[in-house]
């Protein structure tokens, strides 16, 4: 590659973003036969219930919340890339109702392919997201690897009796959206160099927004659980819920907040090999309504890099819970559905129009 030819990150790697994750039936596997963890009753979260973050009690007042998460380029602008990598690492601390305190960086790069400045831009980028959280990045460790990643390791705290769980959800309560869906969709299209400004400005808009709320949702008792939605797509993150909490969930099509160039993208027939993947993990624990519109499984499905919180309030106070999210900044919020009594699935009700 010539100094002159530019750079594009996206063609470096495999995948890129949450869509890189490994699908939910193959973790599953992967996951079923390990022995055991040292029982330390101290660890209030850890993962029993595939939560975002561990959740360690240091004090009656005080616990600590560690996560990592990391991924190769969903953009190929490196600033954008490091931004979008570290908000999305944040959110599992934000997730849990947790503050963050500080991070590690983690730093994968092919030294043979990626010049200095653009290893540099990345790194810049994560400095940028976590200064806007007000944290620093206060050390980390970098390989020499064959495709670029980027992430965190990152830390908060959180008062024990203020951990929000994403196995605490109860029947009736109102199921809470924070941000539109359609990531994957997006960066599948700009993979394919058919992303145009403004779907690329819908993108970059919301995965590089903090979802800082979560701290705040931390402390209303009518927030009964919580978690982000990322690579396995709301159905997933949702089954998760569902799962945790011994309930079933129900969620409108129609509710569904979806960035608009998605949704033109989505009508039009793009889709994403992830969701095909997740669908074929978890469809098993979903029903569909016969009228579904084409696009509707698959936007169920798509998966989400840095995606939005995930909240299951009291009907009571969900028009509260509602309003902070618009009042933070979170425009799209919206109300999709409900959890209810019954096993463990998600019901999808309507979807027949092509609005």
């Amino acid at each position: 590659m010539s100094d002159s030819e530019p750079i594009r990150l996206t063609e470096l790697s495999h995948g890129g973003g949450c869509g890189c994750k490994i699908a939910p039936a193959v973790l599953k596997d992967i996951l079923a036969d390990l022995p055991p963890a040292f029982a330390d009753p101290a660890l209030l979260v850890g993962n029993e219930s595939s939560d975002d973050a561990a959740v360690y009690q240091i004090d009656g007042d005080q616990a600590v919340v560690a996560t990592t998460d990391f991924f190769m380029p969903i953009v190929d602008d490196p600033f954008d890339f490091g931004r979008i990598a570290a908000t999305n690492a944040l959110s599992d601390v934000y997730a849990i109702g947790a503050r963050p305190i500080m991070a590690l960086a983690i730093v994968g790069m092919p030294i043979d392919k990626l010049p200095v400045a653009v290893i540099q831009q990345i790194l810049a980028g994560g400095v940028a997201a976590c200064t806007a959280a007000g944290i620093a990045i206060a050390g980390g460790h970098s390989i020499d690897a064959p495709e670029p990643i980027y992430g965190l390791a990152a830390m908060g705290l959180v008062a024990p009796e203020r951990i929000k769980r994403n196995n605490t959800a109860k029947a009736g309560d109102v199921l809470i959206l924070g941000k539109p869906l359609g990531i994957g969709i997006l960066s599948g299209a700009l993979q394919r160099g058919e992303l145009d400004a403004a779907g690329y400005a819908e993108m970059l808009e919301t995965t590089t927004q903090l979802n800082k709320i979560g701290t705040a949702l931390g402390e209303i008792d009518a927030v009964h659980a919580m978690t982000d939605v990322t690579g396995f797509g709301l159905l997933g993150h949702l089954l998760e819920m569902c799962r945790g909490s011994g309930l079933a969930a129900s969620v409108a099509l129609d509710a569904l907040p979806i960035l608009p160039t998605a949704h033109r993208l989505a009508k039009a027939g793009a889709g994403t090999g992830a969701a095909t993947r997740n669908w074929a993990s978890y469809g098993h624990e979903v029903r569909l309504p016969e009228d579904i519109i084409a696009w509707g499984q698959s936007m169920l499905c798509d998966p989400q890099t840095s995606g939005g919180l995930l909240v299951a309030c009291a009907p009571g106070e969900a028009d509260s819970v509602l309003g902070q999210f618009h009042d933070s900044g979170f425009a799209s919020a919206a109300r999709i559905g409900e959890m209810m009594a019954g096993e463990a699935e998600v019901g999808v009700l309507s979807g027949t129009t092509e609005s």
